[in-house]
């Protein structure tokens, strides 16, 4: 597949200017004002104490493999990762690669949502964080290969003025100086953003170069209950697991499976 982490990017640039002629940042602003008082839950402090650290994602569709659920309702799928032991939840708010949407957020919350939700998407540009914000997220995922280094810091210093965590993503040994900007998070994403290519490998291979008072989570191609314990030894609390979830038929059931193998697992080892 070619690389297509350009495109992406420059959609979303176009993307959130047309956003910005629909609600102005003015706007938009004050809409967060009135959340100011509005707790949200710590993804960081619920990975640093779950037992699972599994964070379960609702993702309908990918660039590289099209539609994985597209009827997938986020007023149904989010509680029932949380009621199965969901440590938090990721939800794809993209709509033009990942069939996602910023209301399915809202959904998740409506329907009894309460654990930590990581707003999950491209973001270039601090209108969106104002946009997670006022969605009802708890973290917004920067991701190192999409931003500048100071770009990057400023977009953390404003998320933390708006009560957002960070997850910051990184994909090898260069990007790994973006840690020095104390993300509430470091994230090692197993798959190559533009070629799609997914290498577990990365996550141990880059893990022992992290910060070893970080919260450390490893994203993507996690499919068993062996990898999950052997990412735990490598210093991981958290584990985003999404694919895996969504394409069984019943994505809640699945995540209790899979937290039960690890379980019994644990026990063994």
């Amino acid at each position: 597949m070619k690389d297509i982490l350009e495109e992406i990017v420059a959609w979303k640039r176009f993307e959130v200017a047309k956003y910005k002629e629909t609600i102005s940042e003015r706007e938009i602003h004050t809409l967060a004002e009135r959340l100011s008082d509005c707790e949200v839950p710590s993804m960081k402090q619920a990975l640093d104490k779950s037992e699972t650290g599994i964070i379960a994602e609702f993702k309908r569709k990918s660039p590289s493999k099209g539609w994985i659920k597209q009827g997938g309702r986020a007023s149904e799928i989010p509680l029932s990762y949380q009621t199965n032991g969901a440590s938090a939840i990721s939800i794809l708010t993209d709509e033009k690669y990942f069939g996602g949407h910023d209301d399915f957020i809202r959904e998740a919350r409506n329907s009894g949502v309460t654990i930590p939700i990581l707003y999950k998407n491209f973001i270039i540009d601090e209108y969106q964080l104002f946009q997670a914000r006022i969605s009802g997220a708890s973290a917004v995922l920067l991701i190192a290969a999409d931003l500048r280094k100071d770009t990057c810091k400023n977009l953390i210093r404003t998320a933390h003025e708006l009560r957002l965590e960070v997850l910051l993503e990184m994909h090898n040994e260069k990007e790994l100086e973006y840690c020095e900007l104390e993300p509430d998070m470091c994230g090692i994403n197993n798959r190559n953003l533009g070629s799609f290519v997914t290498d577990i490998q990365t996550s141990f291979r880059l893990a022992s170069l992290l910060p070893y008072d970080t919260v450390k989570v490893s994203e993507s191609g996690i499919s068993s209950a062996i990898t999950i314990n052997q990412l735990r030894m490598a210093g991981f609390q958290g584990f985003l697991i999404g694919e895996n979830f969504m394409r069984a038929d019943n994505p809640g059931a699945a995540l209790r499976d899979f937290i039960k193998q690890t379980d019994n697992m644990q026990k063994q080892s």
